[in-house]
Parts: structure tokens; sequence; C-alpha cells
């Protein structure tokens, strides 16, 4: 009874660290993107802000679940 909650805690933490791994390299590709643009793009700099808001706050929920990430 109690291994298969242990089970699931580790699968939705797994699957909360991909998570984390995938947005931040998203967040990493809207700055670059934003950077590159020569003029001011305000759906480059809008998709930027939703990704690093989207990173910080399963960050946030890593923290507490107080998961590891390396």
């Amino acid at each position: 009874m109690f291994h298969r909650k242990s089970k699931l805690k580790r699968e939705y933490d797994d699957k909360l660290r991909n998570l984390i791994l995938d947005t931040k390299e998203e967040w990493n590709s809207a700055k670059v993107i934003e950077e590159l643009l020569d003029d001011y793009d305000l759906d480059v700099i809008a998709q930027r802000k939703k990704a690093e808001s989207i990173h910080f706050y399963l960050f946030k929920e890593a923290r507490i679940r107080k998961i590891l990430i390396k």
C-alpha cells in the first residue's frame, strides 16, 4: 500500500524535474531570440516573460516538494 504511494511520488517528481528542465530551455531560447532582435517586439517579450514565469512557478513547486534538480 505505501509502496505505491512512494512510487507515484517518485514518478511525479521525475515529471516535474523534466518539466523544469524543458521550461528552462524554452526560457533560454526565448532570451536568445529577444537579444537577437533589432527592434522592440512585444510578442517576443511576452513569450519570454511567460516562459520565465512558468519556469519559476515550477521551480517554486520543486522547492516545496524538496526535489533536487541536478
